[in-house]
């Protein structure tokens, strides 16, 4: 698990500035402001959730622990990202404003991803 989420956390940072140049400089003069700031919302929560991803990976390997409590923390994290972040990238790039109805689904799966890793702060011994 810790290289998954070494590998997956690397990833998703790396695309974070990616997509942060993307709209900072492609989208720019394409999309409405609005829009724009709904995309820059979902690089800057992927980067915030890769960075926790890279922490769980970290705090596996130091503390010698891949507690289910971490391991679904890392998880959620991933489908947070992909659910939270993507849908708001979906919904600046495309104007369909349906999608901006499963992002809240995202931000659920982040906020566990956060109770879970406070959990296995509590619980590890």
């Amino acid at each position: 698990m810790t290289q998954i989420f070494l590998t997956i956390g690397a990833i998703f940072a790396g695309l974070s500035v990616a997509a942060g140049a993307f709209g900072a400089h492609a989208l720019r003069e394409k999309i409405s402001e609005r829009m724009l700031e709904i995309f820059d919302t979902g690089a800057r929560y992927q980067m915030y959730h890769a960075l926790a991803l890279l922490l769980i990976a970290i705090l596996m390997i130091i503390l010698k622990n891949s507690s289910n409590t971490l391991v679904i923390s890392g998880w959620l994290f991933i489908i947070g990202i992909v659910i939270f972040s993507g849908s708001l990238y979906a919904l600046s790039l495309t104007n369909i404003k349906i999608l901006g109805a499963i992002t809240p689904i995202g931000g659920v799966a982040l906020i566990a991803g956060w109770i879970f890793l406070a959990i296995s702060a509590l619980t590890n011994k």
